[in-house]
C-alpha cells in the first residue's frame, strides 16, 4: 500500500512539475506558451498580460476576454504609435488568432490588460486568469510575474535568439505583428 501511495504522489508531483516548467497550455487548436504579467508597484491599478498564442486549426479563432480572481476586469488591449504618440485601446471585438497562425502578445503590442488590481503583483509570483475564446471556448492557465528586467531578458532570449542587435534602434520596429 505505501509504494502505491508513494507512486501516485511521485506521479502527481511529477505532472505539476511538468505544467510549470512546460508553462504551455492547450485548448482544441489553440496553444499558449509563455504566459506571463508584468509586476506593479503597490496601489498600481493595472496590469499586462503576455503570451504566444498559436492556432492549429483550419478557422481563426478570437480571444475574446477573461476572468481573473486579482482584477475586476480583463480585457484585450492594442498599443500602437499614432503621430509619435503611444495610444492603448480596447479591442471590443477581441484578437484574431488566425488558422495556421500565431500572435504574440509583448509589451509596446497586443496584450490582455488586468484592471482594478485588488494588490500588488510582486516579481516570481504565479496568477491563475481564465482566458476566453470565441469558438475554442476557455482555459485556465498561470502567468508568471516578472519584473520589466526580467521581461526585457525573457523576450531577448525568446525572441531573439542570438541575433546581433548592434545599432539597431528597436523603437522603430514592429514586434508581434
Amino acid at each position: 500500500m505505501k509504494n502505491i501511495v508513494f507512486t501516485l504522489t511521485a506521479a502527481l508531483l511529477g505532472f505539476s512539475a511538468t505544467a510549470v516548467v512546460a508553462h504551455d497550455y492547450k485548448l482544441g487548436p489553440i496553444e499558449i506558451t509563455h504566459p506571463y504579467a508584468r509586476a506593479t508597484p503597490p496601489n498600481a491599478p493595472v496590469s499586462g498580460g503576455y503570451m504566444t498564442i498559436r492556432n492549429t486549426g483550419g478557422e481563426a479563432d478570437r480571444l475574446i476576454g477573461g476572468k481573473a480572481g486579482f482584477a475586476k476586469k480583463v480585457e484585450i488591449h492594442e498599443m500602437s504609435m499614432e503621430n509619435d504618440v503611444m495610444k492603448m485601446r480596447e479591442l471590443p471585438g477581441g484578437l484574431e488568432i488566425p488558422a495556421g497562425g500565431e500572435v504574440e502578445l509583448n509589451p509596446g503590442g497586443f496584450h490582455v490588460m488586468f484592471i482594478g488590481l485588488d494588490g500588488q503583483l510582486k516579481d516570481g509570483e504565479t496568477r491563475a486568469v481564465t482566458l476566453t475564446f470565441e469558438k475554442a471556448g476557455s482555459i485556465d492557465i498561470n502567468f508568471n510575474v516578472q519584473t520589466i528586467q526580467r521581461m526585457k531578458q525573457n523576450m531577448s532570449k525568446d525572441s531573439h535568439g542570438n541575433m546581433e542587435h548592434g545599432e539597431i534602434d528597436h523603437s522603430k520596429m514592429k514586434h508581434g505583428d
